[in-house]
């Protein structure tokens, strides 16, 4: 395992479409587990893989409740709103308000290619969006409502 550079806004990967994951090979295991150690490294709730510079349909998301892994994740439904501050590991240093669903069911494999359905409320539901929406090639600056702004590293 190892971390990987995470790609910034303004790299042409993260505007491009990622391809299916048709089986689970070594590569994208390590992948898989690469992503989750820079998600944890870089204190990301979610990660996806064009982040990280690969076009495959892979996101983690771990939102305190431990980690979760999505191959080739789809919304099924979605409903509610919720308006709130948004950053990305993509944009260091910059958040701004997105409105999207408080409710959203999600369709994906996991690491067995075994499928799964994932229901997430509130800031579940905020991060899959987020990250299915790297997984076609959108950042969230697209969705902000007014201005972006400076968030304040904890850490500092």
């Amino acid at each position: 395992m190892a971390l990987r550079t995470i790609r910034l806004q303004g790299d042409p990967i993260l505007n491009k479409v990622c391809r299916e994951v048709k089986e689970i090979t070594p590569k994208i295991q390590e992948l898989i587990d690469d992503m989750l150690d820079t998600m944890y490294e870089s204190g990301g709730v979610g990660l996806a893989a064009p982040q990280v510079g690969i076009l495959r349909r892979i996101v983690t998301i771990d939102i305190g409740d431990g980690p979760i892994v999505m191959v080739n994740p789809r919304i099924i439904s979605s409903d509610g709103e919720q308006t709130d501050g948004e950053a990305c590991l993509s944009l260091p240093g910059k958040a701004g308000k997105v409105t999207r669903p408080n409710h959203v069911v999600a369709r994906a494999f996991d690491e067995d290619m075994e499928e799964y359905e994932i229901e997430g409320t509130e800031l579940l539901a905020r991060a899959i969006c987020h990250e299915l929406d790297h997984l076609e090639g959108h950042m969230y600056t697209e969705l902000v409502e007014g201005d972006l702004y400076d968030v304040v590293d904890e850490e500092e």
